[in-house]
């Protein structure tokens, strides 16, 4: 383990209700906590304690949520989170129940609920420093699910980042090129839409965002085959009709080489993401 990072273990004080509990057993397992690399020689040896007490420092807060595949070990995201680090941003890494050494099994209304117990745990250790939920891919559907429900309570999260994001995860799989050849087959689609129904996995950024006010920043690659442009910028389209403040809603295209995931070897990443944020916040 890097000596910036750091597992949580530690208890979050008496919960409310046993779905807390439950929540924080998991978490225990799944959420890491990479701190801003200047403050990497100072973190070695601290205990969890000093991990947690340094999300008040006022260096930003990124809550990472990753795509559908692996877990938050997988290379780039790693990669990300270095860079972020380097960035000066502290960065939580979270395992989804069902990923990684997570417990349990994943359900649209699970991992929304798991995000939103994330971002109010870290908002209640943060002070004032400013907290954002980072979402790429499928990640960026739980981080709308999730801003729509603190919406909901009166506490606007401080700020969204959408990577590669899709409208809602019909739409996303329908479309997927690899997917797209059954589709002629009698009856498949069907049977696909049913299977979605039947489970109620909607995941739907294109509905979700119609409820927000919090700061927005889209990210997207111009050669991404798996969740193509056209997605981003539907998406983007929704987000700035709706919102009443239409500064606060922001894309960002990123020129072919960076795919679907890759977007952290772009040079133009960390200053794109601190100039809005910079900006929002001021």
């Amino acid at each position: 383990m890097d000596a910036r990072d750091c597992d949580a273990a530690s208890e979050p004080g008496p919960p409310p209700c046993s779905s807390v509990t439950s929540w924080w057993a998991m978490v225990l397992r799944n959420l890491r906590h990479t701190v801003p690399s200047y403050r990497g020689e100072e973190a070695k040896g601290k205990c969890r304690c000093w991990y947690e007490a340094s999300l008040s420092d006022g260096n930003p807060i990124i809550i990472y949520l990753h795509g559908s595949g692996i877990n938050r070990a997988f290379s780039g995201r790693i990669k990300l989170t270095q860079v972020l680090s380097d960035g000066g941003f502290h960065v939580l890494s979270v395992d989804y129940r069902g990923f990684g050494d997570s417990t349990g099994t994943p359900t649209e209304e699970g991992l929304t609920t798991d995000i939103t117990y994330v971002y109010e745990w870290t908002k209640a250790r943060s002070g004032r420093t400013p907290v954002c939920l980072w979402g790429h891919s499928l990640g960026s559907a739980v981080a709308t699910n999730a801003a729509r429900v603190l919406e909901a309570k009166g506490c606007p999260v401080d700020a969204i980042i959408l990577e590669a994001p899709f409208t809602n995860i019909w739409a996303a799989t329908i479309n997927f090129p690899l997917v797209k050849i059954y589709w002629k087959l009698p009856g498949c689609l069907r049977t696909f839409v049913d299977a979605l129904k039947e489970e109620k996995i909607v995941f739907p950024n294109d509905e979700n965002v119609k409820f927000l006010s919090s700061p927005l920043l889209i990210l997207h690659g111009e050669d991404d085959r798996k969740v193509p442009l056209e997605f981003g910028k539907q998406l983007y389209e929704i987000a700035h009709n709706a919102y009443r403040n239409k500064e606060r809603v922001k894309m960002v295209i990123f020129p072919p080489g960076f795919h679907h995931d890759s977007l952290f070897k772009s040079p133009m990443l960390l200053s794109t993401v601190r100039d809005f944020l910079s900006q929002q916040w001021a």
